[in-house]
């Protein structure tokens, strides 16, 4: 699904050249075996690593919903690990939904 991203969020200054960094909100619905097993404590491990904010949170259906803002390639970063072989557990499919970032979020934390 194509994204909208916002600019501005964050300029970097790389030998002279100024270059804008899109920002962006990644809203990801992880199907599997990805509770009871560590599946969380992971996520928040790599999302922080990567330098965004947002949550994993347990869904009564036995998915695991990853919000996540920041530096729209480092969410694509974070997509790309939710659905490699690392992951603990089974990930079966993981669904993704892009928006502009809302904000408001501190941390990343698990719920």
């Amino acid at each position: 699904m194509a994204g909208r991203a916002h600019c501005v969020a964050e300029v970097r200054h790389d030998g002279g050249v100024v270059q804008e960094q899109q920002v962006a909100r990644l809203t990801a619905w992880v199907h599997g075996r990805v509770q009871g097993v560590g599946f969380r404590w992971w996520t928040r491990s790599r999302a922080l690593e990567l330098g965004l904010v947002g949550s994993a949170t347990n869904l009564a259906d036995g998915r695991v919903e990853v919000v996540a803002e920041g530096r729209k390639d480092r969410c694509e970063r974070l997509l790309a690990l939710l659905r490699s072989p690392d992951t603990p557990g089974q990930v079966d499919h993981v669904a993704e939904q892009w928006s502009a970032p809302k904000g408001g979020l501190d941390g990343f934390v698990e719920r």
